[in-house]
């Protein structure tokens, strides 16, 4: 066994075409560290329809140039297969560490196998790759990211002609055409003969941007903005600026990209800690609100002042801020949301009038839904320009939620002034989040599987009316790997995350309440429901 891994090993590393893989893997070779090596060639990073996403370093199970090169050779086939023998490519890539690289190969790779490849001048937000595909009339786009993932990773993000992430069968297919690559010496990778777009791209994305606000709209919120180490900053000011609302204050810190996130533990704006240094820039300057994006800039996060401090909105009370813009705008088209999001979406879309649609898990699914007009997940994702980007788009997104608040602003009112008034009009609903991030996966497996065989039948004293295995399917989803809970005036789903190594359980409340006078009580009742699931389910899956 060790000489084979040994073996293996060598193998890898004569085709490794990167110094800093090969010589860390040389190192291991050279040390005997069968543990370590081990864990590298245990498998292969499995793609998916989340793409590629791991830590970087040597071997298979790592993000490196030759699983990339592979990724995009096992891509370029596929697309020939489709019958796109000479379709466009466009290629984006963020400011993490060896983004520019595996953008280079896979552009590289393209061009060799007779695709043709087209780069994006720089580290650029994902939502411009997604606008970028359906404007060159691309036939599939990459985006090298790992989102807001830690800093030691990296990720290969792949999207097809229609301008929305790959869903079954396609990452089947395309991983398939990955396994049936032998060597690398196998895989044409030319010097040059690919395309590095100019601005132009990111103009037409811009004056897109400009499409999502009433003509007529205030523009007088002020904001503080951080990128949180990410490449958002630069395209959101020319957004802002163009749009004619204040200048947002910087958090200067978190400004400029940088791979290793000096300041975050993980560099997502939901996790604790994030936020703190533009809650500080926001007591210095007291802005209207804080406006966050995730490193490559495609979710946006939002705080505000509640009494006498600042606090995050959740990702489902923007979703529902930005769905009652809309309806008062007039939009026009269904609204949709992922299953582990709020069901407040659908109480306002159907006191519009407007279709309503739940789909799984991810902006992919989403995506997709028929005469989409406005589309939201918990985890801070927002589209709320479908025909421009078929994904989320947090750059648009702060642009909505600035145009509310401004009009808000206008009438001496702000947004939870309008979060209280949805939760008189539609019933509080409060939303919470159980979410274990694991070192051992097989935790949550054993907590998935004691949940099937010993399914509670109440929670927080709530019986629960309905119990679904979403492995099965629904009418109107196709199966997934969660479980989904009803109960009287509660909902909760439980499943594995699709990115990280992490349980995630969605709780929500809803709580009737009559008149503003009765918010108050009614928080306060759906603050201890929560908790009270919360510590229930925990129990009943042994975490």
């Amino acid at each position: 066994m060790h000489d084979d891994l040994i073996a293996r090993a060598k193998t890898w590393l004569a085709e490794d075409p990167d110094a800093e893989t090969r010589d860390e893997l040389a190192k291991l070779i050279e040390a005997g560290d069968v543990t370590e090596l081990s864990d590298r060639f245990s498998g292969t990073l499995q793609f998916g329809t989340a793409g590629l996403r791991g830590e970087i370093g040597a071997g298979p199970m790592r993000m490196n140039r030759s699983v990339v090169i592979r990724a995009a050779a096992g891509l370029a086939a596929y697309l020939k297969k489709q019958g796109h023998d000479n379709g466009l490519v466009v290629i984006g890539y963020d400011a993490r560490h060896k983004s520019e690289d595996f953008a280079r190969d896979t552009a590289a790779v393209m061009t060799g196998a007779g695709l043709r490849a087209a780069v994006l001048p720089r580290p650029l937000p994902t939502p411009v790759l997604a606008f970028a595909i359906r404007h060159l009339g691309a036939a599939a786009g990459v985006e090298v990211t790992a989102s807001h993932n830690p800093p030691r990773d990296n990720g290969y993000k792949v999207y097809l002609g229609d301008g929305s992430q790959i869903v079954p069968p396609a990452d089947t297919d395309i991983a398939a055409e990955i396994d049936a690559i032998a060597s690398l010496d196998d895989v044409p990778r030319p010097t040059d003969g690919w395309d590095t777009l100019d601005d132009s791209v990111l103009d037409a994305y811009l004056a897109r941007t400009d499409a999502v606000l009433s003509p007529d709209s205030p523009r007088t919120a002020r904001t503080v903005y951080t990128a949180m180490h990410g490449v958002g900053k630069d395209v959101l000011l020319a957004a802002f600026a163009r749009a004619g609302f204040p200048t947002p204050g910087l958090v200067a810190e978190q400004a400029d990209p940088d791979p290793d996130f000096p300041t975050v533990a993980f560099p997502n704006p939901e996790e604790p800690g994030a936020m703190d240094l533009a809650f500080a820039k926001a007591r210095e300057t007291n802005p209207d609100l804080i406006i966050a994006n995730d490193p490559d800039a495609d979710r946006c996060a939002v705080a505000v002042k509640d009494g006498e401090d600042w606090r995050m909105l959740r990702g489902d009370e923007v979703g529902a801020l930005l769905a009652a813009h809309l309806v008062d705008r007039g939009a026009q088209g269904t609204f949709a949301e992922s299953i582990v999001s709020s069901s407040l979406l659908g109480r306002i879309a159907e006191k519009a009038n407007l279709p309503h649609e739940e789909t799984l898990t991810g902006f992919k699914w989403i995506a997709r839904v028929e005469n989409l007009r406005y589309g939201y997940e918990e985890a801070l994702g927002y589209c709320v320009d479908p025909e421009g980007v078929r994904d989320k788009d947090g750059i648009t997104a702060a642009l909505l939620i600035t145009e509310l608040a401004s009009a808000l602003k206008a009438e001496s009112r702000t947004l939870l002034d309008l979060l209280d008034d949805l939760a008189v009009e539609h019933g509080l609903h409060a939303t919470d989040q159980l979410s274990v991030r694991v070192q051992d996966l097989s935790v949550i497996a054993n907590a998935m599987r004691r949940l099937r065989e010993q399914p509670p039948t109440r929670l927080a004293g709530l019986a629960i009316t309905r119990a679904e295995d979403l492995t099965r399917g629904t009418e109107t989803l196709p199966p997934t790997d969660g479980l989904r809970y009803t109960l009287d005036g509660a909902r909760v789903i439980v499943r594995p995350s699709g990115t990280e190594p992490k349980l995630k359980c969605y709780l929500e409340v809803v709580v009737p309440v009559a008149t503003h006078a009765d918010l108050p009580a009614a928080r306060t009742k759906a603050t201890a429901l929560l908790a009270t699931i919360k510590q229930d389910l925990s129990t009943a899956a042994g975490i």
